[in-house]
């Protein structure tokens, strides 16, 4: 193992503390710290010490692939990292967004390589025609040719919508508003789960000289409760943007920390607010659905939605060993593991296979893979290669463990 030196993303929405504070360095920062990266996405590699250097952790991979991920992995991911880990510290709403299947993405990556419209998509209205050739004309969707699941599991209580309710409570919801303007909406939901696509294709194709009108006539509706102090906060936020209503077709997820929400294609979702660490399947294939300024190509998010109800978002964790926790997904391209150790349990032993990635969360964990060792404290890293032997983690605190899934 080898001390790893995370990317840190200044996103507008990023706390200027929780970062720093986890790290010890002052706080606040000078500006935002929304995430940090702990893998070897291009878009902001971790680095590794070499010769009094950093080195990029995607440079070394595609030097040594085998001895990095192992020839089992290159078989499967070819010679890249197939997750990426994050700490993720949100102190304002982010985006709804969704991700496509792994099929969707390969036939969307094509398409829009190839300067066509992908399948099933209408987006004349941003500069696409059908047959249109060359690459990168027009607002694109699909920047690579992979998913993109994600599983967070919150380190502080951690807001988020996940998912979509039983439609009843949010016709209730909005009906609540007593805005005679969506009642098309308020009756598509009334019809159950086969109403779902029909609402949200309403919402997000709302007039756009109506938006400022239809959310500020939310905002101001003598309407209580949960869901309309969310629609009111989001509102204040997003005048004139109907994911404000969209929003409350999910559940809204209060995590404590240790609970998870897992998110796997066409699972519309946002974080609010709070801190927890995210792992995912490295992509950047993003369909977004509102909650902000960026571009949301209606038709192409109708396609890749599940326009099913979620019945519980929430995923507790589940023991392993003594010491060991994890949170099961249905995916191949990563597993998380929190291993605790103290005095009751000061060495804990993990065998998942190389590459690894351990993100200390709290006090002092020595991680060590026969290759070598590290001691790392709160909010440091480690990396480790195919090569290295089972784990084992010793000390006091609390530490995270990104591996292949299978």
């Amino acid at each position: 193992m080898e001390l790893l030196h995370g990317s840190i993303r200044d996103y507008a929405w990023g706390s200027r503390s929780a970062l720093a504070e986890l790290q010890g360095r002052p706080a606040p920062t000078d500006g935002p710290e929304a995430e940090l990266w702990l893998g070897a996405h291009p878009g902001g590699p971790a680095t590794v010490d070499r010769d009094g250097e950093r080195v990029s952790l995607t440079d070394l991979l595609v030097a040594e692939p085998d001895h990095w991920l192992g020839e089992q992995q290159v078989g499967r991911f070819g010679t890249r990292l197939p997750f990426l880990l994050k700490v993720l510290a949100a102190e304002a709403p982010l985006s709804l967004q969704a991700h496509p299947d792994a099929e969707q993405a390969r036939a969307g990556y094509a398409a829009e390589q190839a300067g066509v419209q992908p399948a099933g998509a209408g987006r004349a209205g941003d500069g696409w025609v059908d047959g249109m050739a060359g690459p990168g004309q027009g607002p694109r969707n699909y920047v690579d040719p992979y998913h993109k699941p994600e599983l967070l599991v919150a380190l502080t209580p951690f807001d988020a919508l996940c998912g979509f309710r039983d439609p009843q409570l949010s016709a209730t919801a909005l009906a609540g508003f007593g805005v005679p303007e969506l009642s098309p909406v308020v009756a598509a939901l009334r019809a159950g789960p086969a109403g779902l696509r029909e609402a949200v294709r309403v919402l997000l194709t709302w007039p756009d000289a109506e938006r400022a009108g239809l959310i500020g006539a939310v905002r101001s509706a003598d309407a209580a409760g949960p869901d309309a102090e969310l629609a009111r906060d989001l509102a204040i936020r997003y005048p004139a943007d109907p994911g404000v209503l969209v929003a409350l077709l999910l559940h809204h997820v209060r995590l404590t920390p240790g609970e998870a929400i897992w998110m796997p294609a066409g699972n519309l979702h946002a974080y609010l607010s709070g801190t927890g660490v995210e792992i995912m399947a490295a992509s950047d294939n993003v369909l977004r659905g509102g909650l902000t300024l960026k571009h949301v190509d209606v038709d192409e998010l109708l396609r890749v939605l599940r326009f099913e109800v979620l019945d519980d978002p929430v995923l507790v964790a589940r023991p392993v060993t003594p010491g060991v926790v994890c949170w099961p997904v249905p995916v191949d391209d990563f597993a998380l593991h929190r291993v605790t150790v103290d005095a009751a349990g000061p060495e804990v032993r993990l065998a998942r296979p190389g590459p690894r990635v351990v993100f200390c969360h709290q006090g002092k964990v020595g991680v060590d893979d026969g290759e070598g060792a590290v001691m790392l404290g709160p909010g440091q890293a480690a990396v480790g290669t195919a090569a290295g032997a089972a784990l084992v983690l010793s000390g006091t605190g609390t530490a995270f463990v990104a591996t292949c899934g299978g």
